[in-house]
């Protein structure tokens, strides 16, 4: 029996192996899944995000690897499918599409449209998310990017899209302790019991510290573990233990969230393939592969965090 959505916890997006042709790798894809949903606290898992590649995936292969991953995953907890694109109407074809698969709701990306001055017409961002809802009937988590990116949304238009009914939750990547805090606060003063996820990985215990209800992160394919612990121990108040797994987490942040930024999931598909957890670290292009030096750089973080190679 598939287990409630319950926006509060480690949900980690997952990435999607690729044969060296570039075809999904089923058998890899599977257990990667497998991983993420042995992992203790691991309460959801995000298809079709940015750790998947899912810029580079057509449609029928995203309905495929959602497939895939609402089959692998059998219920053992909620699977949110990533609604990836520029065109209200694409988006809620999209949307459908996971609702007629069976996920139990959508993170919902911002269109690149938005960065010429969508931040001056929060009308326009209302009618697209309101539209979703209307078309999708599923629970929505609203993709919030960084101030600087240019289609992040304000704390007030945040505020607004918690008063859709369908908005459950809000990813939030904003990159920046101060905005996170703003528009945490901005959600929680709606009174609306809309959650907020961080997506702020390279500050990942300041935001659990602040209240975050739970993490969405590309990087938590990888230490999904060492998050949940994470998460756990700051809830309790364990700042001494929290501290300590902070610690294991920071060598991976720097090397995964090096520059170039756009290299982060090549980077923790070269960690799962040298963890043992995927045969292989292929990337579609325009992405590129890590240089042997960089792979070198993650397998010294690996040791420092204290992860070592898994038997097969």
């Amino acid at each position: 029996m598939s287990q409630p959505l319950r926006f509060a916890g480690v949900m980690p997006a997952n990435v999607l192996p690729f044969t060296s042709d570039l075809a999904i790798d089923e058998p890899g894809y599977r257990r990667h899944l497998r991983w993420l949903t042995d992992t203790r606290g691991v309460t959801g898992i995000v298809a079709n995000g940015h750790a998947s590649e899912v810029s580079s995936l057509s449609r029928e292969e995203r309905k495929r690897s959602l497939a895939i991953a609402l089959d692998e995953v059998a219920g053992a907890c909620p699977v949110i499918a990533g609604v990836y694109s520029d065109g209200t109407q694409e988006a809620v074809e999209l949307a459908r599409d996971a609702r007629s698969a069976g996920a139990a709701g959508v993170l919902v990306f911002p269109p690149t449209l938005f960065m010429w001055g969508a931040q001056l017409k929060p009308d326009m961002v209302r009618r697209h998310f309101s539209e979703i809802a209307a078309g999708a009937d599923l629970p929505i988590v609203v993709f919030e990017y960084p101030p600087a990116s240019g289609i992040g949304y304000s704390p007030q238009t945040l505020a607004m899209l918690a008063e859709i009914p369908h908005v459950a939750a809000v990813k939030d990547w904003s990159n920046e302790i101060v905005a996170f805090e703003a528009n945490l606060r901005a959600l929680r003063a709606t009174g609306r019991p809309v959650a907020m996820l961080s997506a702020f990985t390279m500050s990942l215990m300041a935001t659990f510290l602040l209240g975050a209800d739970g993490a969405i992160s590309g990087m938590g394919s990888v230490t999904a573990d060492l998050q949940a612990e994470l998460f756990e121990a700051c809830g309790k108040g364990d700042l001494d233990g929290a501290r300590r797994i902070n610690d294991r987490l920071a060598p991976l942040v720097s090397v995964f969230y090096a520059p170039p930024f756009v290299d982060m999931h090549n980077r923790m598909k070269e960690a799962l393939v040298l963890l043992g957890r995927i045969p292989a670290a292929h990337v579609r292009p325009p992405l590129t592969p890590v240089s042997s030096a960089e792979r070198e750089a993650i397998r010294r973080a690996l040791a420092a965090a204290g992860l070592g190679a898994e038997r097969r």
